[in-house]
């Protein structure tokens, strides 16, 4: 029966299409129409605008301004990128030059485009309270996505409660600033559970992310939505063996390097009026991969995204990797690590007490399934350098954990603990459906697999922050913490 069903999975890609059946959005009659709309911080005065076209721009532009009715500014480049089998080409402008914490009026040039608005970054060093939205591991909707039958091993979710994070999300826009979404988008290497694509697998695939990432455009293009690479971005499935069969455009994270690269910053300039952290700053700006991983900081935090997929010893992606998708590297030996101790060595707590990184496979986790060379990799750095709150997915439910390092917890608890706060938030909904809590580790504190859910954290003020989850079909508050830290020292170094 195994090699029944691997054939069966393998089979689009032997066998001649007969009749394509992927659910492609409809072409609209201006080739020029902007779709795929989604935002980015890409400096401390500077905003990205990516968009998607169903032909080429020679010169995309954005008029900006502080009305809607006065878009007195525009902004071009000559971005505009796209991939073997992909219907579109990826474009981004970056408006710079923008006050800070200021609502931007913007249209994207077009004769079929519309007026929106977006929020500028905060100034690093603001202490002004706000809020960010984490979602992790969000598929398609509908015919393609989580509408319809679920694997016997995930608990069944009443219909009615499909896709409500993205409509949580749309209704809670006010309550929060940004998002962090990192890793796995659209599931498009799912193609291959829904039958009606098993003889069209490379049309899917385009046809989910098409899909996808136009359900997520009302969000991604009113907030900025800053993004890291997951397992499904890696290649058009994860058949074990099968990745070198995946059509050129569709492995080694091609779309999300074409729709992200452009729109992600590297690292901003340090605010601190320290030489060495301004000097480690700009070495981590020159260390920096985006979309894979870089940093920003907005108000009182310093956020790090990065990438738990390749690039570091026995990564699960790259070649040779426990996930046979046989991806990257995407920087020299050693590169991202380097770009961590430098980016994390330059944080002034002074300017921007609260550090916070973002990954998306999690070495604690519910279940037993966690990433043992990330963990290896990357946790003595965000120890050493005082990291206040880990983010992570992969896991299909939500989880909070006391602060913990090196697998034990932290005797100061919640109250000025050395070690960071770990937390999983990959419950937002997908194809593959929840993961169930499975066994349990001593300090973990909530976990949580019956219904979608996301997080939602909260800078309250400079030694106070919030980590809430929230059942996205209700807004009701799942769990609620608040992690207290001193930020007695300005450049923590623990060794």
């Amino acid at each position: 029966m195994a090699a029944l069903a691997a054939a069966i999975k393998i089979a689009p890609f032997l066998v001649a299409c007969a009749s394509a059946s992927a659910t492609y959005p409809q072409i609209p009659t201006d080739l020029t129409t902007p779709t795929q709309q989604r935002l980015a911080f890409n400096g401390p005065n500077a905003v990205t605008v990516g968009w998607n076209t169903y032909e080429q721009l020679s010169q995309p532009c954005v008029q900006y301004g502080l009305s809607s009715s006065a878009l007195t500014s525009q902004a071009c480049s000559t971005s505009s990128v796209t991939y073997p089998t992909s219907r579109t080409w990826a474009n981004s402008v970056t408006l710079t030059g923008l006050s800070s914490a200021t609502t931007y009026y913007y249209k994207i040039v077009s004769t079929n485009s519309t007026v929106d608005h977006f929020l500028s970054p905060r100034a690093a060093g603001d202490k002004t309270p706000f809020a960010l939205d984490v979602v992790i591991d969000l598929g398609v909707y509908g015919a393609d996505g989580f509408t319809t039958t679920k694997r016997e091993i995930i608990p069944t979710i009443d219909p009615a409660l499909n896709h409500s994070t993205i409509g949580r999300l749309a209704d809670t826009v006010g309550d929060y600033e940004f998002i962090l979404h990192p890793g796995d988008f659209a599931y498009a290497d799912d193609w291959y559970l829904k039958l009606k694509n098993l003889l069209d697998g490379s049309n899917a695939y385009e046809a989910i992310l098409e899909q996808f990432y136009n359900q997520l455009a009302p969000i991604s293009g009113r907030r900025a939505y800053m993004a890291s690479p997951g397992n499904h971005e890696a290649a058009c499935e994860e058949i074990n063996y099968t990745t070198g069969l995946c059509p050129l455009g569709q492995k080694n994270f091609t779309d999300f390097m074409n729709r992200f690269g452009k729109t992600m910053p590297t690292a901003f300039a340090s605010a601190s009026s320290d030489a060495l952290a301004k000097a480690a700053a700009q070495k981590a700006q020159s260390l920096a991969n985006p979309p894979f991983w870089y940093s920003f900081e907005y108000g009182m935090a310093h956020i790090v995204m990065f990438n738990t997929e390749t690039d570091f010893p026995n990564a699960p992606d790259q070649p040779g990797g426990s996930a046979d998708l046989n991806s990257g590297p995407f920087g020299y030996d050693g590169q991202q690590l380097a770009f961590l101790a430098a980016d994390l060595a330059s944080v002034d707590r002074t300017v921007t007490p609260w550090v916070v990184v973002a990954g998306h496979r999690p070495w604690y986790t519910t279940g037993g399934s966690g990433c043992a060379p990330c963990q290896a990799a990357f946790e003595p750095l965000f120890y050493k350098y005082g990291v206040d709150l880990a983010i992570f997915g992969h896991v299909h439910n939500s989880q909070r954990f006391t602060p913990v390092n090196n697998s034990v917890a932290d005797p100061a608890g919640m109250h000025d603990p050395k070690a960071p706060m770990y937390i999983v938030a990959g419950g937002a909904g997908n194809i593959e459906g929840l993961s169930s809590v499975g066994s349990n580790v001593t300090y973990n504190r909530f976990a949580y697999a019956d219904d979608f859910s996301f997080s939602k954290i909260s800078f309250l003020d400079a030694n106070n922050l919030q980590v809430d989850f929230i059942r996205s079909s209700t807004g009701q508050v799942l769990d609620t913490s608040v992690l207290y830290k001193s930020h007695a020292v300005q450049f923590v170094d623990q060794d």
